[in-house]
């Protein structure tokens, strides 16, 4: 009994310990009974493996130590091009028999057939995240295998012509099952490749009926011209949305989700979208945005920034990256407009904060409520500029600084003077800012508990700070 008690008592504690591989690695070389408790105990498991057939013995024999998982992700470095292969049926086969308690996986090791997805949905009952490469044709209908199923993200990849893909559909009646209604427990989905001409979309936007959160990246469309209705009804209820890289369908997108989104509350777009339906959305939309996340080197200006200061009064995040036809004056009338709202500022490899000064003085006395601020990649930004904000903004708690190759050990000393409540803070490539400066910057803030940082740049007197005060090192 007592050494029941006392493996008990020691699985609790591995439990607890940090997630590095230097941990789990420290407590299995104790003893083999401490590397048996320790995998027991394990409940989440990361792995990349090589694509041989000696892997698939190895990765069983692996699993069968962890049977305590909940959470897997498993990733095969090879290009997902060619059909769904024996490999990855074989690997996602191991994982439906040892990881019966799964509740996320994350599946990257080749594109995944119908027929293996539903062995995973008999067994994987528990399954709330799933993430896999699907070939085309796209079908979708078997998500209703999987009732516990919330967060779904679909990696579409080249593939048409799959003869056993449409065989296994045909006897499985996938392609009529495209026709029956039904609703999906998905709040989140995050769909990547999908053209105009995927008829398998359909039947998906008419399911996700409680949808909060959309994410789609690389999309050409969203299917054939039977699912637009359905997507539109889809929007209805989002409150997170995400365009990356999608240039030919940003524009009708924002322009359906001004008109039938009331409740969105972050929106993302990256690398696509004209400026006229960025202005159009901004201008229309009746959400209170909270949020605001955008990469568009060539088409946002100040129009729309007097847009967001007017009709999104409720934003306490804006992130702006490579925008270089906002200047100065825009981004002060937007500072007065948010005054004592904004919390998070993002001016990522804008030269407008290079190219202005005085801009970032300016701003920081009108957004004294800021606690995120990130500068990364204004590769001139000078010392001068940056304390000038500092001064005023003593509330930050986080603060982003990579690739500011012009910033000195100066900036280092008023960072810990003004910022007393500094939790997490990156300097990586700030080839201006010296180890002395951030030995300084460690001993003097008490708050500090993420550095990212070169290991060079590291004195043996900020190291054994860093380690005794419990601070996370990201080098």
């Amino acid at each position: 009994m007592d050494d029941i008690l006392c493996d008990e008592l020691l699985e609790e504690i591995f439990q607890r310990l940090p997630s590095s591989p230097s941990s789990s690695l420290s407590v299995s070389l104790v003893s083999k009974r401490w590397l048996h408790l320790c995998r027991t105990s394990k409940t989440s498991l990361s792995l990349r493996l090589t694509p041989h057939n000696s892997t698939i013995p190895l990765f069983s024999s692996l699993l069968s130590h962890y049977p305590s998982l909940v959470s897997l992700s498993l990733f095969v470095p090879s290009e997902p091009t060619a059909p769904a292969s024996t490999f990855s049926d074989h690997l996602l086969l191991i994982v439906s028999t040892y990881c019966s308690k799964l509740h996320n996986l994350r599946f990257l090791a080749g594109l995944v057939s119908l027929s293996s997805l539903s062995s995973l949905s008999s067994t994987c009952t528990r399954l709330t995240s799933l993430c896999i490469n699907l070939s085309r044709p796209v079908f979708f209908s078997w998500v209703v295998n999987f009732p516990a199923l919330k967060d779904l993200s679909v990696f579409v990849c080249p593939g048409e012509g799959l003869e056993q893909e449409i065989q296994f559909s045909w006897e499985h009646g996938m392609w009529q099952n495209e026709d029956f209604d039904t609703e999906l427990g998905l709040e989140s989905l995050h769909l990547s490749g999908i053209r105009a001409d995927d008829w398998g979309l359909r039947w998906l936007w008419r399911s996700c009926k409680r949808l909060k959160k959309l994410q789609l990246r690389s999309c050409e469309g969203i299917g054939d011209g039977g699912s637009f209705s359905s997507f539109v009804r889809c929007l209805q209820g989002l409150q997170e949305v995400e365009l990356r890289t999608c240039r030919s369908i940003v524009d009708g997108v924002l322009l359906k989700l001004a008109d039938s989104c009331n409740s969105l509350s972050s929106l993302l777009v990256y690398d696509g979208g004209s400026r006229e339906g960025l202005l159009r959305f901004i201008s229309q939309s009746r959400c209170d945005l909270q949020k605001l996340d955008l990469r568009l080197p060539l088409d946002l200006n100040n129009d729309h920034l007097s847009a967001v200061a007017v009709n999104f009064r409720c934003l306490s995040s804006i992130r702006l990256q490579s925008c270089c036809l906002v200047t100065g004056e825009g981004l002060k009338a937007l500072g007065v407009a948010m005054s004592s709202r904004l919390e998070e500022l993002a001016l990522i490899n804008c030269d407008v904060v290079e190219r202005e000064p005085g801009l970032l003085a300016a701003l920081g006395q009108n957004l004294r409520q800021l606690r995120k601020l990130d500068l990364s990649y204004n590769e001139t930004l000078l010392d001068k500029e940056f304390i000038s904000m500092l001064v005023s903004c003593n509330d930050i708690i986080d603060l982003k600084l990579r690739g500011c190759k012009g910033l000195t050990n100066a900036s280092m000393v008023s960072m810990f003077k003004s910022c007393k409540r500094l939790k997490d803070v990156d300097i990586m490539h700030c080839c201006g800012i010296g180890a002395e400066a951030v030995e300084l910057f460690v001993l003097n803030s008490p708050q500090l508990r993420q550095i990212h940082i070169e290991e060079s740049k590291l004195s043996d007197v900020a190291r054994t700070w860093v380690s005794n005060k419990f601070i996370e090192l990201v080098v």
